[in-house]
């Protein structure tokens, strides 16, 4: 039994909805999240430089006395998790897989949709997996442009949010997708407008932070590392940005 707290990491806002999920799943495992918030977007930065954010990201929780890091962004895991997994190889460090996988399998049209960040899709782990799981399917990618800017500044529930998302998501649909995954832990706080613009189609969307909650559970009993049986959970908020910017996510949370 271990009640030390469980890390979770992004750039941003957007590892919040992983956060929520593991709370969900693990009420007794105390958690910190660490929202980066100064270097927010990470979609188009150079793969050494979200490596060494990452880094500085993982350390960080190190030092705060973590058991174990999600790593909540798929654009970091894509360009650092193979480092962090060696440097922090004392410790279990869990990734943001492409949930190309379920949608594969789910898929009744043979084509599915993948939005992610720029450098997520050019990563080697997305390309293996597009490669593992989507043969004999036609995958579509591309760019959620706009989505992670809307979530930063809340502003997920207006009319440019509807018309950003209709914008990348008509194309895809047209095509004949008929399972579109959600490859950034910042466009699940979009699914209401996701479901909006998809209406009566018949269009699944796939979030794959309900896997990435069982993971942890996994990897918890699998090192012995749960929570004592009835252990009160603590939450901690940290950022490399302001105060601000730490209340934000504090209240995002919770929201």
């Amino acid at each position: 039994m271990d009640n030390r707290p469980v890390g979770v990491y992004d750039s941003g806002l957007g590892g919040l909805t992983v956060w929520r999920e593991i709370r969900r799943q693990l009420p007794e495992e105390s958690l910190v999240y660490l929202g980066d918030g100064k270097n927010c977007p990470y979609g188009a930065r150079p793969a050494d430089e979200i490596c060494r954010l990452a880094d500085e990201a993982v350390g960080r929780l190190v030092g705060a006395g973590c058991k174990m890091v999600v790593v909540a962004c798929n654009t970091a895991t894509a360009a650092a998790i193979d480092f962090l997994r060696r440097k922090y190889r004392q410790m279990p460090i869990v990734g943001m897989e492409p949930a190309v996988k379920p949608a594969c399998l789910n898929t009744r049209s043979g084509v599915v949709g993948v939005l992610a960040t720029a450098r997520s899709l050019d990563g080697d782990l997305f390309r293996r997996t597009a490669a593992r799981y989507g043969e004999n399917i036609r995958v579509l990618t591309a760019v959620g442009e706009g989505f992670v800017e809307l979530v930063e500044e809340d502003r997920e529930q207006s009319p440019e949010a509807v018309e950003t998302v209709r914008r990348v998501l008509e194309p895809m649909i047209r095509e004949g997708a008929d399972q579109i995954v959600l490859g950034c832990t910042h466009y699940p706080f979009l699914l209401p407008v996701f479901r909006q613009v998809i209406g009566e189609r018949g269009v699944a969307v796939v979030d794959p932070s309900p896997a990435v909650g069982r993971r942890v559970g996994q990897l918890l009993d699998q090192y012995d590392l749960r929570a004592e049986k009835g252990a009160t959970a603590n939450y901690g908020f940290l950022t490399f940005a302001d105060e601000a910017y730490r209340s934000r996510l504090e209240c995002k949370a919770f929201g």
